[in-house]
C-alpha cells in the first residue's frame, strides 16, 4: 500500500487533534466548569486513524515504525494519547486532554513536515527485534513523561485559581491539587521505568557490535544518559527531600519541555540512529 495512505489518515487525525484544541481553549475560557466528555470523544476519534496509520506503515516496514522523525514522533503522540484515553476513563482526570491537546496538534504539525519522512533507517549489525523494542519502549517512556507534564500544567494551574481566583477553583471541575500531584509523580515514575528499560534493551543492542566503542560518545546515546539522569534527579529530589508541590510541577514540566525540544535535534546529529 502506497505510503501516503497512512500520511492522509494521520493527516486526520491531526485534523481531529485541531478540534480537541478549539474545545480545549473553550474549556480554558470557561475556568474546567463544563462536562470534558466531547473532547475526550475526539481525542478517542483521533486515536482511530493515528493508530491505522501507524499500522499500516508498521505493516510495510516489517516491524516497529520508528525508523525515522515522522514515525517516532507518531509514535510518542500514541502514547501520550493512549495514556489519556486510559486514564480518562476516571472523568475527573478527563481535563487532561485540554492540557495535552495543544503540543498534540503542535506535533502533529511538525511531524507533517515533508523533510521528516526519510527513508527508514537501517541500523548496521543491530537486530530489528531489539531495535524495535528499544524505540517502543523509549516511545512509551516520553508519552508518560508528556502526561505527566499535563498533570503538572493542570497542578499549576489549580494553584494558580486557589490563590488569585478562589470561587473559580471552588466551581471549576478540576481535580484536587493534591490528587495532580500524586498522577503527576506516579507518570513521572512509570517513564522512568520505561526510560530505564528502553536503554537498558538499547545497551545489550549495542553491544552486539563488533565495535560498540566507536558509538560511545554518540550524541544520542549522550543525550539520553543526560535525560535519565535528570529524571533521577527529580524522582531523588521529590522522595529524599520531600520536594513535591510548585517547584517539583515546574520541574517535571520543564523537564519535559527540554525533551521536545531537543529530542529531533540529538537524533540528526547521530551517526548510529542516521546511519
Amino acid at each position: 500500500m502506497d505510503w501516503l495512505t497512512d500520511r492522509h489518515l494521520f493527516l486526520l487525525a491531526v485534523a481531529l487533534y485541531g478540534l480537541s484544541l478549539v474545545y480545549s481553549v473553550f474549556l480554558w475560557r470557561n475556568g474546567f466548569r463544563r462536562d470534558n466528555r466531547i473532547n475526550y470523544l475526539l481525542l478517542l476519534a483521533a486515536f482511530g486513524p493515528h493508530s491505522a496509520a501507524m499500522l499500516l506503515r508498521g505493516f510495510h516496514l516489517g516491524r516497529c515504525p520508528v525508523t525515522n522523525l515522522y514515525e517516532a514522533t507518531l509514535f510518542i503522540m500514541w502514547s501520550i494519547v493512549g495514556g489519556y484515553l486510559g486514564i480518562g476513563l476516571w472523568a475527573r482526570l478527563r481535563f487532561l486532554g485540554a492540557f495535552v491537546s495543544p503540543a498534540l496538534f503542535a506535533l502533529g504539525v511538525f511531524a507533517l513536515m515533508p523533510g521528516l519522512d526519510t527513508p527508514p533507517s537501517v541500523w548496521p549489525g543491530l537486530g530489528t527485534l531489539w531495535m524495535s523494542l528499544h524505540a517502543a519502549l523509549l516511545s512509551l517512556a516520553y508519552g508518560a513523561f508528556g502526561l505527566s507534564a499535563a498533570a503538572a500544567l493542570m497542578f499549576l494551574t489549580q494553584e494558580r485559581n486557589l490563590k488569585v481566583h478562589k470561587l473559580r477553583a471552588i466551581s471549576s471541575l478540576l481535580p484536587p491539587i493534591q490528587r495532580l500531584a500524586a498522577a503527576a509523580e506516579r507518570l513521572l515514575a512509570a517513564g522512568f521505568v520505561f526510560l530505564t528499560l528502553g536503554l537498558g534493551v538499547g545497551g545489550l543492542a549495542l553491544a552486539r557490535l563488533e565495535h560498540p566503542q566507536a558509538y560511545r560518545g554518540d550524541p544520542k546515546i549522550v543525550w539520553s544518559v543526560g535525560v535519565w539522569l535528570l529524571y533521577l534527579g527529580l524522582i531523588i529530589w521529590r522522595w529524599r527531600f520531600a520536594q513535591g508541590g510548585r517547584r517539583f510541577a515546574l520541574g517535571v514540566l520543564g523537564s519535559f519541555l527540554f525533551v521536545l525540544l531537543t529530542f529531533w535535534g540529538t537524533n540528526v546529529l547521530s551517526p548510529l540512529h542516521n546511519p
